[in-house]
């Protein structure tokens, strides 16, 4: 029987599952914990955020429509206090306005209902996929430097915080200096060759990185994806 806090693994990474309805919220927390993640669940925006203040999640899993809060002001509120949240939106409104305001606030990723187990478990698996950060790493590419451990950029005016998929995509640019990365290889290699082809995260993801680095740091190849500007 699933209960609203499943007794977590502790080599498991542990997921923050956020959803009103209780069958949906078991049926998904039956299925993660199956997967062997650890699973914490809340069943409202309040509890939510209590509950990512006092610990720490590999992922939260969030649906938008709850009674209490909107689930964008929630995940406003988690980008605040935990700026590199892995957050997956997890909602019927499959609308592109809601899918671009909750990637530009900081999600990783959006799927919409009804979903796909075997894709949600996907999408699970890419956004906890582990990446070494070994302490002290360093890329340079001109005047930009990237701190593999820290998962910050530092353009020639400071240091500025990443978020992970933000980092992953400005390396992925920096490891191709001097050359065109198609967008379909950026989605490849950083959100998994399951995501869907046709998403705008690699733009909104670019975009957030010209907003925190300095807009002439990544230009737009018409044709050819993205290139890191010499």
């Amino acid at each position: 029987m699933i209960t609203d806090r499943l007794a977590p693994y502790p080599a498991s990474p542990r997921i923050l599952l956020v959803d009103d309805e209780p069958k949906i919220r078991g049926f998904i927390a039956r299925a993660l914990s199956a997967a062997g993640y650890a699973i914490d669940c809340a069943s409202g925006g309040a509890e939510a955020l209590r509950r990512a203040r006092a610990g720490e999640y590999g992922l939260v899993i969030l649906d938008l429509v709850m009674p209490d809060l909107d689930g964008r002001s929630v995940l406003a509120e988690l980008m605040r206090a935990h700026p590199g949240q892995p957050v997956l939106v997890l909602s019927c409104l499959d609308d592109v306005t809601t899918k671009v305001t909750c990637l530009d606030l900081g999600a990783h990723d959006y799927l919409t209902k009804p979903f796909s187990l075997e894709e949600l478990l996907a999408r699970v698996r890419v956004q906890l996929r582990g990446e070494p950060h070994p302490p002290g790493e360093v890329l340079r590419a001109g005047g930009l430097v990237l701190d593999v451990g820290r998962l910050e950029a530092d353009n020639g005016a400071g240091s500025v915080a990443l978020t992970r998929l933000e980092f992953l995509l400005l390396r992925e640019l920096m490891e191709h200096a001097g050359q065109s990365v198609r967008k379909e290889q950026l989605l490849a290699s950083i959100w998994g060759y399951d995501f869907d082809p046709g998403s705008n995260v690699v733009d909104v993801c670019v975009r957030r990185l010209r907003s925190k680095l300095g807009f002439g740091l990544i230009k737009t190849v018409r044709g050819a994806g993205y290139q890191l500007a010499p």
